[in-house]
């Protein structure tokens, strides 16, 4: 039976925007404030509960920042629409400072944000099967309009 197949639910960024956004340029240093609004699609005929997880941000495989996805429900057939803010600042960033330098002066600063969600598809109300689903995207931060573009997850 086709019913009783449990797919492995998505994870994904669906946008994000700034709060706020700091850059030294004789320094190479920055520091921004993150929302970004996440998605659990659930194509399962049960619902999906997961469990708290981190999302950790990247800047050139160097971590810069987090967030805490809080536990939550993915019904029927549905997408649950998540909001979390991070905090993301360069103090981690020593031995890449000309990078860093060249991104800034670019005008563009490309992160990846990486998690991995933990839960359980609930079919018929008997059956309880364990899903992880991982989450790894790319956005890049525009400096100069102060805003996120090209999210891109896989």
């Amino acid at each position: 039976m086709t019913i009783m197949k449990v797919k492995t639910p998505k994870f994904r960024v669906g946008s994000a925007t700034l709060d706020s956004l700091a850059v030294q340029q004789s320094t190479p240093s920055f520091s921004l404030g993150l929302n970004a609004q996440l998605a659990v699609k659930n194509t399962n005929f049960g619902p999906y509960k997961f469990d708290e997880t981190i999302i950790y941000f990247y800047y050139k495989d160097v971590q810069v920042g987090s967030a805490v996805v809080p536990n939550s429900k993915a019904g029927f057939r549905s997408t649950k629409n998540l909001n979390v803010q991070a905090a993301l600042t360069s103090t981690n960033l020593t031995n890449i400072n000309s990078e860093l330098s060249g991104d800034l002066n670019s005008g563009t600063l490309s992160l990846t944000g990486k998690s991995t969600l933990s839960g359980k598809v609930e079919l018929m109300f008997i059956m309880k099967k364990k899903k992880s689903v991982d989450l790894s995207c790319t956005l890049d931060v525009n400096i100069s309009g102060k805003d996120v573009q090209n999210i891109n997850c896989n």
